[in-house]
């Protein structure tokens, strides 16, 4: 038993995407990585048999192992990665306060435990995508090279979004019919994403004998939209943090803010009371950028950082439950501008 919650790591806990960021190590690699993010969120809106959203980082290993990019160069660039403002400061005052904290991610191990590592999550109670690129080398033919080669070349020559047909029928042909000939890349490659990511936090629901309704999630993207709905269709808090339009309509609170620290104020209550809080919050918000002591439930600590912040970034709560479309559309627009603001170029990634 006791206090369970599960945090997505790109967005929430760390600005970078890494495997944009180790794609960009190869030539031309930032385009590359752009088409195929594209082309997963067509599938996953497609709701492709046994796609999953977060697949991508299945589709760029082809070219990780083309290009001859190894394990140690995912764990050199996730070195380099920065840690989300509060991040670790809310992970230290969660597991004081009797929390299980847990990562759920796509993410790569090699990056996954080392954000987990500075941040004070252990290996143990993180559920991630695991690559061995050495060990699949010598899965890829020489053909299969010749045709990665060809594929790059055709990349280069699309244009987003207006080839999206062109896109779709060529990775389709690529990755279901010439590669998979000799690699299964999504047999070889079980990212988590998507259902995956639900399967991993009814996992953690079960070892702490927790029922999601009891539960706290955190994402922000097309690979949590299935995570925060589960949550949210049970009662629990589903929290979108800094969200975009394919996350944000299966949250019941958006969190839009630069200091992940705000998110304490709902982790010692009830969904219903958490609902009561956030829309206190939307009511005075304005009135909390004044007097800050104002906050319910705010330390100190939160009152003095919340002194600092400029309006710009003052942060934004927002109920999600049962709001009209026009509301979403809001909460999506203000969400963006945090977005780019702690993710940087990473934002306009799905």
């Amino acid at each position: 038993m006791g206090k369970v919650i599960c945090f997505d790591l790109e967005g929430p806990l760390s600005p970078q995407d890494n495997a944009y960021e180790v794609m960009s190590l190869i030539r031309n690699g930032d385009k590359i990585f752009e088409v195929l993010s594209f082309y997963d969120d067509m599938l996953t809106l497609e709701r492709r048999d046994e796609y999953e959203p977060g697949d991508t980082l299945a589709l760029i290993v082809p070219f990780l192992t083309y290009h001859g990019i190894k394990d140690d160069d995912i764990k050199r660039v996730s070195n380099q990665a920065k840690i989300v403002g509060g991040a670790s400061e809310l992970v230290s005052i969660l597991k004081d306060d009797g929390f299980n904290v847990h990562i759920i991610s796509t993410s790569y191990e090699q990056h996954a435990h080392n954000i987990g590592e500075k941040i004070g999550v252990e290996k143990g109670d993180i559920a991630c995508t695991r690559l061995d690129l050495e060990g699949l080398n010598d899965k890829f033919k020489k053909s299969d090279l010749e045709s990665i080669e060809e594929l790059e070349n055709d990349i280069l020559g699309f244009k987003l979004p207006e080839d999206q047909s062109r896109i779709v029928e060529r990775l389709d042909r690529f990755f279901y019919d010439e590669l998979k000939k000799s690699v299964d890349i999504f047999a070889e490659v079980r990212v988590v994403g998507g259902e995956r990511k639900v399967e991993a936090m009814l996992k953690v629901a079960s070892d702490h004998e927790t029922d999601l309704k009891d539960m706290i999630v955190v994402g922000d993207s097309i690979t949590d939209y299935k995570m925060l709905g589960k949550v949210k269709e049970a009662g629990g808090i589903a929290v979108v943090f800094n969200g975009n339009e394919y996350a944000v309509p299966y949250a019941n609170i958006g969190l839009a803010t630069v200091d992940m620290r705000f998110l304490e104020l709902l982790t010692n209550f009830n969904t219903d009371k958490a609902l009561k809080l956030v829309r206190v919050w939307e009511e005075e918000r304005e009135s909390y950028m004044r007097s800050p002591e104002d906050i319910p439930g705010a330390t100190p600590e939160l009152i003095e950082l919340s002194a600092t912040l400029s309006i710009e970034s003052f942060p934004y709560f927002h109920t999600l439950e049962r709001v009209s479309d026009s509301k979403v559309e809001e909460v999506v627009k203000i969400h963006k501008v945090f977005r780019k603001t702690v993710r940087g170029e990473a934002a306009k990634l799905g």
